[in-house]
Protein backbone atom coordinates (compact mmCIF):
# COMPACT_ATOMS: atom_id res chain seq x y z
CA UNK A 1 0.00 0.00 0.00
CA UNK A 2 1.35 3.04 -1.12
CA UNK A 3 1.76 6.62 0.76
CA UNK A 4 -0.47 8.04 -1.87
CA UNK A 5 -3.51 5.60 -1.80
CA UNK A 6 -3.39 5.46 2.26
CA UNK A 7 -3.34 10.10 2.21
CA UNK A 8 -6.16 9.92 -1.12
CA UNK A 9 -8.08 7.30 0.85
CA UNK A 10 -7.96 9.58 4.12
CA UNK A 11 -8.51 12.86 2.08
CA UNK A 12 -12.32 10.54 0.83
CA UNK A 13 -13.12 9.45 3.79
CA UNK A 14 -13.01 12.73 5.22
CA UNK A 15 -14.90 14.64 2.68
CA UNK A 16 -17.49 11.95 2.64
CA UNK A 17 -18.05 12.45 6.39
CA UNK A 18 -18.30 16.29 5.82
CA UNK A 19 -20.89 15.60 3.50
CA UNK A 20 -22.58 12.68 5.61
CA UNK A 21 -22.60 15.20 8.76
CA UNK A 22 -23.93 18.14 6.36
CA UNK A 23 -26.97 15.88 5.32
CA UNK A 24 -27.53 15.46 9.01
CA UNK A 25 -27.27 18.76 10.29
CA UNK A 26 -28.89 20.42 7.15
CA UNK A 27 -27.91 24.05 7.00
CA UNK A 28 -29.73 26.10 4.68
CA UNK A 29 -27.66 26.09 1.69
CA UNK A 30 -28.13 22.79 1.62
CA UNK A 31 -31.83 22.63 2.00
CA UNK A 32 -31.96 25.16 -0.61
CA UNK A 33 -29.95 22.88 -3.39
CA UNK A 34 -31.25 19.54 -2.13
CA UNK A 35 -35.12 20.88 -2.08
CA UNK A 36 -34.27 22.12 -6.09
CA UNK A 37 -32.71 19.28 -6.92
CA UNK A 38 -36.04 17.67 -5.55
CA UNK A 39 -34.47 15.19 -2.82
CA UNK A 40 -37.48 14.43 -0.85
CA UNK A 41 -36.14 15.51 3.32
CA UNK A 42 -37.04 12.21 4.24
CA UNK A 43 -34.13 11.14 1.96
CA UNK A 44 -31.90 12.51 3.69
CA UNK A 45 -30.84 11.45 6.62
CA UNK A 46 -30.53 7.86 4.81
CA UNK A 47 -28.44 9.65 1.63
CA UNK A 48 -26.14 11.13 4.88
CA UNK A 49 -25.63 6.92 6.70
CA UNK A 50 -24.58 5.88 2.97
CA UNK A 51 -22.00 8.48 2.72
CA UNK A 52 -21.47 7.84 6.33
CA UNK A 53 -20.74 4.06 5.88
CA UNK A 54 -18.76 4.32 2.61
CA UNK A 55 -16.30 6.49 4.75
CA UNK A 56 -16.00 3.97 7.44
CA UNK A 57 -15.70 1.91 4.44
CA UNK A 58 -12.69 3.64 3.41
CA UNK A 59 -11.10 3.15 6.40
CA UNK A 60 -11.72 -0.21 7.23
CA UNK A 61 -10.17 -0.79 3.61
CA UNK A 62 -7.21 0.50 4.26
CA UNK A 63 -6.77 -2.90 6.66
CA UNK A 64 -9.29 -5.37 5.28
CA UNK A 65 -8.96 -4.20 1.35
CA UNK A 66 -11.96 -5.38 0.08
CA UNK A 67 -13.92 -3.16 2.26
CA UNK A 68 -12.53 -0.88 0.57
CA UNK A 69 -13.22 -1.39 -2.96
CA UNK A 70 -16.63 -1.93 -2.04
CA UNK A 71 -17.16 1.18 -0.26
CA UNK A 72 -15.32 3.20 -3.03
CA UNK A 73 -17.72 1.69 -5.82
CA UNK A 74 -20.63 2.41 -3.58
CA UNK A 75 -19.65 6.06 -3.10
CA UNK A 76 -18.97 6.38 -6.71
CA UNK A 77 -22.40 4.90 -7.37
CA UNK A 78 -23.73 8.00 -4.90
CA UNK A 79 -22.17 10.29 -6.47
CA UNK A 80 -22.50 9.31 -10.17
CA UNK A 81 -26.54 9.23 -9.21
CA UNK A 82 -25.86 12.88 -7.12
CA UNK A 83 -24.43 14.10 -10.83
CA UNK A 84 -27.16 12.82 -12.42
CA UNK A 85 -30.20 14.05 -9.78
CA UNK A 86 -28.22 17.82 -10.57
CA UNK A 87 -28.91 17.81 -14.09
CA UNK A 88 -32.26 16.84 -14.17
CA UNK A 89 -32.96 19.26 -11.94
CA UNK A 90 -31.27 21.42 -14.39
CA UNK A 91 -28.70 22.72 -12.17
CA UNK A 92 -26.00 22.49 -14.48
CA UNK A 93 -23.83 24.92 -12.31
CA UNK A 94 -24.02 22.72 -9.21
CA UNK A 95 -22.47 19.54 -10.85
CA UNK A 96 -18.71 20.27 -10.17
CA UNK A 97 -19.96 19.68 -6.57
CA UNK A 98 -20.68 16.13 -6.53
CA UNK A 99 -17.18 15.42 -8.92
CA UNK A 100 -14.70 17.22 -6.51
CA UNK A 101 -16.38 14.94 -3.68
CA UNK A 102 -15.83 11.66 -6.07
CA UNK A 103 -12.34 12.62 -7.67
CA UNK A 104 -10.46 11.43 -4.41
CA UNK A 105 -12.76 8.13 -3.93
CA UNK A 106 -11.79 7.44 -7.79
CA UNK A 107 -8.39 8.10 -7.03
CA UNK A 108 -8.01 6.05 -4.07
CA UNK A 109 -9.90 3.00 -5.47
CA UNK A 110 -7.72 3.32 -8.57
CA UNK A 111 -4.53 3.19 -6.25
CA UNK A 112 -6.42 0.47 -4.70
CA UNK A 113 -7.11 -1.60 -7.23
CA UNK A 114 -3.54 -1.58 -8.75
CA UNK A 115 -1.92 -2.42 -5.93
Amino acid sequence: MSTAHIVLTLLAAAMAAFSAGVSFVSPAWVVRSMTAYGVPRSWWPWLGALKAAGAAGLLIGLLVPVIGVLAATGLVLYFAGAVVTVIRAGQLSHVPFPLVFVAPVLASLTLGLVA
